[in-house]
């Protein structure tokens, strides 16, 4: 196959077959194996190197590269192995440049991972706690605890899962289940007009038609209006089509809106519906009791997606489905595991959700959380919501359509263009901001581009924001000229 970016490739390395590997294939369980360890020591070193200069070179690098694939007859040398990393680290995209700021994709937290390599050397399996019996029970804990820190209560729990796309469809096959709806293609689920595209999949991969997806009008400021939810569910409930789910967003992909959660949870207790809140981007706040009050009602959730790799920096994957009643899980999921013995609690982790095989994802959470601490995940987040704020203010006195919630996320376009000048606009601008090294992303929404700032980038400061809003104010057309 081909690579899939229009962006040229840089030639391959060449290197001459090794006669035979001198890095071992595998740990050796007698002793410690000093090439072993300072290979990991040099990959290490290369990577922190990487980490050192990343304010030298573009967030979005100019070539994708790409190594040779196919193996050769004879494995490389550990030098030849780490010229091949070098290549697709230098192609790579760059999170931790000050310049960074399109997207969801923070730098990492250190010790998360230090934590994510040595989840890869346990190679411990959470489908069954024989293959994981600490990890286990620490994603147990750790997934109460955050769902306690959250209000769901002192008896939830969760699972972790491989992003939000995942947790969100387990939620809502979780939520199927709990319905008594398996097998009604008639099922209706209720979501905001700007709720993430991985509502619509995973009602795909349910077996369900697009016309199960009732959007929801936003107000102007991006959220979903509890009158018209009110009128659809009422509307549905006269033509007699059963309601699977209402889904709540804590932070919109475009706008970071965080829908009205206490009285959509107020509608939907009373009439006994489902609740699930896609809180990937805006969960995390309800962790500080600084910024809980943005995502009031969180807790009143029956089922919440969190994604801590959005914002506070965990090495990806990082994302839990965590429920107010845990059990479900198991209940929905549970097929029995006779080839393992059996669990020493409720149920093995492939047991609860979709995935059988999974890494110990839950160890990167945890040791970075440990590293951050309370105070720290205050800090992150109060400092990604002052550069929006930053931003924005730098922003306000240009005659631009500005698309925010109280989180970090910025989007913005020209009042008078048209769309076609829109989409015309925003790809010019990019490109004059990658020219300063500076990183936006553009979405469309509501049918016209926007440029959108991501502020949760510790590293960019006032300098970046204002060249932002220099080049910004540049590329606006000139007053006379608007129509």
């Amino acid at each position: 196959m081909g690579e899939p970016c229009g962006a040229p490739l840089a030639p391959a390395p060449q290197h001459e077959p090794a006669a035979a590997p001198s890095l071992p294939l595998f740990p050796d369980p007698e002793r410690l194996d000093a090439d072993l360890l300072a290979f990991l020591k040099q990959a290490s070193d290369q990577l922190c190197r990487w980490w050192g200069d990343s304010s030298q070179r573009s967030p979005l690098p100019l070539l994708s590269v790409l190594p040779e694939v196919a193996p050769a007859a004879d494995g490389l040398d550990p030098l030849a192995l780490l010229d091949d990393l070098q290549l697709v680290m230098d192609g790579a995209f760059n999170p931790v440049h000050p310049g960074s700021m399109a997207h969801l994709d923070p730098p990492p937290l250190t010790a998360s991972v230090a934590a994510d390599l040595i989840c890869a050397g346990l190679n411990n399996n959470l489908l069954a706690e024989e293959l994981s019996p600490s990890l286990s029970r620490l994603e147990r804990i750790l997934c109460a605890w955050m769902a306690e820190r959250l209000g769901l209560g002192a008896q939830a729990g969760g699972v972790a899962a491989s992003g939000g796309s995942l947790s969100n469809l387990m939620a809502l096959v979780v939520a199927r289940q709990q319905r008594q709806l398996l097998g009604a293609q008639e099922a209706l689920v209720f979501c905001s007009a700007d709720a993430h595209v991985s509502i619509a999949k995973a009602l795909a991969v349910m077996g369900l038609p697009p016309s199960a997806l009732r959007p929801v009008a936003v107000d102007g400021g991006g959220c979903l209006q509890v009158d018209q939810l009110a009128a659809q569910l009422d509307a549905a409930s006269a033509a007699g089509q059963p309601v699977l789910a209402v889904v709540a967003t804590a932070g919109t992909t475009v706008r970071g809106a965080i829908d009205p959660l206490g009285p959509i949870a107020a509608l939907c207790r009373a009439r006994q519906i489902w609740l699930h809140v896609d809180g990937a981007i805006g969960a995390v706040f309800g962790l500080s009791s600084q910024h809980a009050a943005l995502v009031q009602g969180l807790g009143r959730a029956d089922s919440l997606t969190v994604n801590p790799q959005k914002l506070l920096g965990i090495t990806k994957t990082s994302s839990l489905l965590l429920l107010r009643q845990p059990d479900a899980l198991a209940s929905c999921f549970a097929t029995g595991l006779p080839y393992m013995e059996p669990s020493w609690a409720e149920a093995h982790g492939g047991e609860c959700g979709l995935q059988g095989t999974r890494p110990a994802e839950v160890l990167k959470l945890w040791l970075g959380l440990r590293q951050l601490g309370l105070n720290g995940i205050d800090q992150v987040l109060s400092g990604a919501i002052e550069r929006r704020q930053q931003l924005q203010t730098l922003l306000e006195p240009l005659p631009l359509e500005l698309r925010s919630g109280p989180l970090h996320l910025l989007a913005f376009t020209p009042r008078h263009l048209s769309a076609p000048e829109a989409e015309n606009w925003s790809q010019q601008t990019r490109h004059r901001l990658l020219e300063r090294q500076l990183m936006l992303s553009r979405p469309l929404y509501q049918g016209r581009h926007h440029l959108k700032a991501v502020l949760g980038n510790p590293h960019t400061g006032v300098a970046q924001l204002e060249a932002v809003a220099d080049v910004v104010a540049a590329s606006l057309p000139a007053p006379q000229s608007l129509r």
